[in-house]
């Protein structure tokens, strides 16, 4: 199997990944996934739709070998969140 290569830098990947999302994506997948993790093909904005990184990207290569993949989780900034989630002092 061959290594995959990134193509753009990791600036150009997250601008045009969030793009896609934002502008095509987005409107097709928010009702009813909330949570779910969307795979996006940065260069043709094919995506896939799963509940977790790994099975997104196994249904998003199987269609696109050479996808170029942005992640992101529908109804949040972020894939992952690392750290305390509210560090709000209750007073």
């Amino acid at each position: 199997m061959a290594v995959r290569q990134p193509r753009y830098s990791k600036e150009e990947f997250a601008q045009r990944g969030d793009a896609l999302y934002k502008t095509q994506i987005r409107p097709q997948v928010e009702d009813g996934n909330h949570g779910k993790i969307v795979a996006i093909d940065i260069e043709t904005g094919a995506f896939e739709v799963a509940e977790d990184v790994v099975n997104a990207s196994d249904l998003l290569l199987a269609k696109y070998p050479d996808a170029q993949t942005w992640f992101i989780r529908i109804g949040h900034q972020a894939v992952y969140h690392f750290g305390a989630r509210s560090l709000k002092a209750t007073v």
